[in-house]
């Protein structure tokens, strides 16, 4: 087990997506057991939960549907129980949004957004605190998006509920301070995963998009799932125990 981090595991919502595997993997080159949660991808889930056992390091991985907190419950219990101590929360879990207007958007989108991304990580932090106080602390990780220092044109879906999330980021660090709880956000920029490779295949992005994208930014390549798991194994690190409240933002230097 890493000298960086407490016995236990970190759970990692969202494991079975692009980023979030990245995420899972750098953990666990960082030392740690990895409980992986995932909604409908289990193949994926458990290929990525493989490549860390692997590594000599102890996966496992947690079926639910995070706007279900019964499931968030059960899931979290069950980690506990697999890893005796869960140590951080990586969120990272959230649908791939249409990329439309915010005039355009349908109260179904807006409503799903919003429950998965907002009340999710509400479900998630509200069963883990308890667990964090009882251990003498813990640490939440969210991953946000870039877009909260610079609106993104048409990704809204996806920037609305990561903001909800940031203030409760906020709230978390001064109110549980305390109890040696801390909370940090990475504000995630365009990276070669996840939602920007289904945008692509959709045509969403498209050659003059991604040539736009990339006249902005200071260095001119988009970032991967590891630059992402890297800032998230910092955070979450006994290396940042004295670091809560705080946003990096990995995006390449997108708005500088």
């Amino acid at each position: 087990m890493s000298k960086d981090f407490p016995e236990g595991a970190v759970m990692v919502f969202g494991g079975s997506g692009g980023i979030g595997k990245g995420v899972a993997m750098e953990f666990a080159k960082a030392g740690t057991n990895v409980a992986i949660c995932y909604r409908s991808k289990k193949e994926v889930a458990e290929a990525t939960a493989e490549a860390i056992r692997a590594l000599g390091v102890k996966a496992s991985i947690h079926q639910m549907d995070v706007r279900n907190r019964a499931e968030v419950v059960a899931g979290i219990d069950a980690a506990i129980a697999e890893h005796g101590r869960i140590h951080s929360i990586v969120w990272g879990a959230g649908p791939i949004v249409a990329q439309v207007p915010l005039a355009d958007w349908t109260e179904d989108q807006f409503r799903q957004s919003m429950e998965i991304e907002a009340f999710g990580f509400y479900n998630a932090v509200h069963t883990a605190i308890p667990h964090f106080r009882a251990k003498g602390g813990g640490s939440f990780v969210h991953l946000g998006s870039a877009g909260h220092d610079w609106w993104p044109h048409l990704d809204g879906l996806s920037v609305a509920p990561k903001a909800c999330n940031e203030a409760l980021i906020k709230g978390i660090a001064k109110e549980e301070g305390v109890n040696e709880i801390r909370a940090n956000s990475i504000l995630v920029g365009v990276i070669d995963a996840g939602q920007f490779k289904v945008g692509q295949e959709e045509g969403y992005f498209d050659e003059a998009w991604e040539t736009a994208v990339k006249a902005m930014l200071p260095i001119k390549r988009w970032g991967l799932a590891e630059d992402i798991g890297q800032a998230a194994v910092f955070f979450a690190s006994n290396k940042a125990n004295y670091v809560t409240g705080q946003t990096i933002s990995v995006a390449g230097g997108f708005g500088v």
